[in-house]
């Protein structure tokens, strides 16, 4: 909640929500780093409508102020996984029933292509 708590006070210029972001990746633990790094380069190269934003202490991306994704490392939850997320700003939405989160151990070049789809959908 401090961290909440901190991101709604933190100035919205997005010069300031890189650095927010960029901060909370390297605190990271190094394979989870590598994992938000490549997740943050596919929303800059396929979403750049997105902005940086940092999701109760955690990396994620807004669309108009609202966090459409977001990582979710295993390390903070003390977790055997991280998980990629979607908000329900994000176009996901496949019939009556939709997954809204994904497990992640590592990306590869599979991961990366699902990844950047669901990014894709998302903001379309």
């Amino acid at each position: 909640m401090k961290a909440a708590a901190a991101e709604r006070k933190a100035s919205q210029k997005q010069e300031d929500l890189d650095k927010a972001l960029a901060l909370v990746i390297s605190k990271l633990p190094a394979d989870e780093r590598k994992m938000a790094e490549t997740i943050d380069a596919i929303v800059r190269g396929h979403a750049p409508m997105l902005a940086s934003k940092t999701y109760y202490g955690m990396p994620g991306w807004a669309r108009d102020g609202k966090v459409c994704l977001f990582m979710s490392p295993a390390s903070k939850f003390k977790v055997r996984y991280s998980t990629i997320g979607f908000e329900q700003v994000s176009n996901l939405d496949e019939g009556d029933m939709w997954p809204t989160s994904f497990a992640i151990l590592k990306i590869g070049p599979a991961e990366k292509k699902k990844i950047i789809a669901l990014v894709k959908q998302a903001v379309s």
